[in-house]
């Protein structure tokens, strides 16, 4: 397993890649079995090909390969090799509660929703890179599901959604309601700053009621499942070019059955026109 006259790795560094102690390298022990080592190095060449797959995927590779592997021998032979599935880890959530920070009331219980610019709703999602991750925030108008503004984002810092509603307000008017969940963007002294020097009222999620903003969330999965999951985004360049031509090609092209077969773009400039009138 660890050649001492490799030619390009030193016995230290073989050691902390295969997880086994430098100081134990001599010890004459009994040899790992054949076939825990070839099923040790399937497994490293499958994180390096799928660095999203946890244990219970790993689990399935081996299995097809012909290894007899549970869920604790798995786990067991992660920890030894030091794999570990890509991916946002708890407590390093999207929009995070902030415990001190004031809570708004629900607005939109048994409100109809009647018109544009009435409610805007927003959250925040994470797009998967080659390596790494970037996040989304989009606000979208409630009544005629236009996406009113967007950005990406390589941190959870307040300000890009902050920015993504100075814009949105700028470029569209002034909504009555923008609706969010408790993280710690949308409670900040900063974002409440924004939506009142703009006269909009904020409407929150109560904990743990997923139904409340689900208007964004369903956006976030014909967004998955129409762009992100067709694609293999290797830069923040590349993944911020592509999103664009999906947020312009699902406002003015995409038709939505809740709409009567209407893109997005044609319910709501029909209210614009409406109100301007």
């Amino acid at each position: 397993m660890i050649k001492k006259e490799h030619a390009e790795l030193s016995v230290r560094r073989q050691c902390e890649l295969w997880g086994v102690s430098r100081s134990g390298l001599y010890y004459r022990g009994t040899e790992e079995g054949e076939e825990n080592r070839q099923l040790k190095e399937l497994l490293v060449r499958e994180h390096l090909n799928a660095p999203v797959y946890g244990g219970r995927k790993l689990v399935q590779v081996a299995r097809r390969a012909g290894y007899e592997v549970g869920r604790k021998r798995m786990g067991r032979l992660m920890r030894e090799l030091n794999i570990k599935a890509l991916m946002p880890r708890r407590g390093q959530g999207l929009s995070q509660p902030d415990r001190q920070a004031r809570k708004y009331p629900y607005l939109l219980r048994g409100m109809e929703i009647t018109r544009a610019n009435q409610v805007w709703t927003t959250d925040i999602t994470y797009v998967r890179l080659g390596k790494g991750f970037v996040y989304v925030t989009a606000l979208i108008d409630a009544y005629s599901r236009y996406v009113v503004g967007w950005s990406l984002s390589t941190s959870l810092e307040t300000v890009f959604c902050v920015e993504t509603l100075q814009r949105a307000v700028a470029r569209h008017g002034t909504p009555e309601i923008v609706n969010t969940d408790q993280g710690s963007q949308y409670t900040s002294a900063d974002y409440v700053k924004a939506l009142e020097q703009a006269e909009v009222s904020l409407s929150m999620d109560g904990k743990g009621r997923v139904f409340d903003n689900i208007l964004i969330e369903r956006f976030w999965r014909t967004l998955k499942y129409e762009e992100v999951y067709l694609r293999r985004y290797e830069s923040v360049r590349e993944a911020r070019e592509s999103i664009a031509e999906y947020m312009e090609w699902y406002n003015r092209h995409r038709l939505h059955q809740h709409l009567e077969y209407q893109t997005p773009e044609q319910v709501y400039t029909a209210q614009e026109s409406e109100a301007a009138a």
